[in-house]
């Protein structure tokens, strides 16, 4: 059991809530930093989408580190914090002229395009401004991840990126525009990968291409992008609370084939916010069946979803009780068959009025939390302030 969750503070809060352990954010972003400052033109952005949460990105803006965003929301958010747009790239398939505009007005570092319409809306907007937008070509490596199936971003028949053979065309249409400058190039081949086989079969695809953009068209560009991907340990949270970054840092520097002064981007989110973060819950009832006993929690889907968007697993543990253990269902108040955290987990007895921490909530928790049954949105507790 995690020593640092201040039980008997939680009486005096309303559940559920989020509660983030900054101290141990501050460990994580210092070992990203110091394993990426290893070796020379390795750049992170954090991912925004796993955790929006203002006090998380502020503690994230004074590391120093970039963002990567999927919206014009996150665009703002990261600006807000105090990340410089300078640091901030823009990714998604479906950009909006509103989205587009305020960023181009942002000066945001770069886009992360998608598709040919896309490029031909920042094109106008660009024009409209008399700026210049710098452009990276997300290129789909069909590299198949050893991840979810909802969660894998690199095959051919995902939406995301284009295709290799479509990629000339779409280098041909941003060099043919005034507006328009073309940086580097973008690969993301899925999230929660933890065969770092992966990571080198990307490399692999991105050296594969860079040679031949060379010895076809003679371009080499400034930046490779590789998106992020790194995975947690959801099994293991307080044996594994910080990543291995050295290991995956690393895998790049020796596998990546870069050309002189290329700069490398990394858009790392759940690895560097998942641990920190678990959702406290308070048990309702305990209400035995036929054959089986729940544990009714006042914590729902809407609040952890990716139990029920994705089979994922989180660690769940009792605070509360140290009792001999017995078999359970964990499960949520939404009026939804589907609401449920966890099958047949063993848990020191439990009772009304326990309180259980649903760990490596830090990414995806908060951030897909939504009001289904008008329910409140949980609040968020830090470490540091309780």
């Amino acid at each position: 059991m995690m020593k640092n969750f201040p039980v008997e503070k939680f009486e005096s809060l309303d559940t559920p809530f989020y509660y983030y352990d900054v101290n141990l954010l501050k460990e994580t972003l210092s070992a990203v930093a110091s394993e990426a400052a290893k070796y020379d033109g390795f750049h992170v952005h954090y991912a925004i989408k796993a955790n929006f949460n203002p006090r998380l990105l502020r503690v994230v803006a004074e590391s120093g580190i970039g963002a990567d965003c999927v919206s014009g929301g996150e665009v703002l958010a990261a600006i807000a914090a105090g990340i410089p747009a300078s640091k901030v790239v823009f990714a998604g398939v479906g950009k909006t002229d509103k989205e587009i505009a305020a960023s181009l007005d942002a000066g945001i570092f770069c886009f992360n395009v998608e598709s040919l319409p896309e490029i031909e809306a920042i094109e106008a907007l660009a024009a409209e401004r008399g700026v210049v937008a710098q452009i990276a070509i997300r290129v789909n490596p069909n590299v198949a991840a050893h991840t979810h199936a909802n969660i894998t971003t690199g095959l051919a028949e995902n939406k995301f990126g284009v295709n290799y053979e479509q990629l000339n065309d779409v280098i041909d249409c941003v060099e043919a525009k005034e507006h328009l400058k073309l940086v580097g190039l973008h690969f993301h081949i899925g999230s929660q990968i933890l065969d770092i086989n992966d990571f080198v079969a990307l490399c692999d695809k991105v050296n594969e291409l860079q040679r031949m953009l060379k010895e076809t068209r003679g371009l080499v560009l400034p930046n490779i992008n590789v998106g992020g991907g790194l995975g947690v340990r959801y099994d293991a949270p307080d044996e594994y609370p910080v990543p291995d970054f050295a290991h995956y840092f690393e895998t790049y520097a020796k596998c990546l084939h870069r050309y002189e002064g290329q700069q490398v981007h990394f858009e790392l989110g759940r690895s560097i916010v998942a641990q920190c973060g678990s959702l406290i819950t308070r048990v309702t009832y305990v209400k035995k069946g036929t054959r089986k006993q729940f544990v009714i929690v006042d914590a729902g889907m809407n609040d952890l979803l990716r139990p029920a968007l994705y089979g994922a697993h989180h660690n769940i543990e009792n605070l509360s009780s140290s009792a001999v253990e017995e078999t359970y269902d964990v499960v949520g108040p939404v009026c939804e068959s589907s609401d449920v955290f966890d099958k047949d987990i063993q848990l020191p007895e439990t009772r009304r009025g326990d309180f259980l921490a649903m760990r490596t909530a830090g990414a995806y928790g908060e951030a897909m939390a939504f009001g289904y049954n008008c329910r409140a949105l949980p609040g968020a507790v830090f470490s540091d302030e309780i």
